[in-house]
């Protein structure tokens, strides 16, 4: 038996700042993933034939995504830094 997740990002902000990370995240994406990036969508669905497995794929890569959302929120720190010493 297929089991099968997703995760949607509905809100243009968060759409936005979500397709820039799971670009930077994609070629991590195992095959049981798909990731659709939109104008109107920004999702990731999982496969998985177990559930223990679709929780850890799914856990892992919420992690990956707060990385890179406190890796993104870091640069923009660091360029407005940079904008007051030019």
């Amino acid at each position: 038996m297929k089991i099968r997740g997703s995760i949607e990002f509905p809100d243009p902000e968060s759409r936005e700042r979500a397709a820039k990370v799971l670009q930077a995240l994609a070629p991590d994406n195992l095959r049981n993933m798909q990731t659709e990036i939109t104008d109107e969508k920004v999702s990731v669905q999982f496969r998985s034939e177990k559930i223990g497995s679709l929780i850890a794929t799914v856990d892992d890569f919420l992690m990956n995504v707060k990385i890179g959302e406190g890796v993104g929120k870091a640069l923009g720190s660091e360029s407005e830094i940079n904008k007051g010493t030019e």
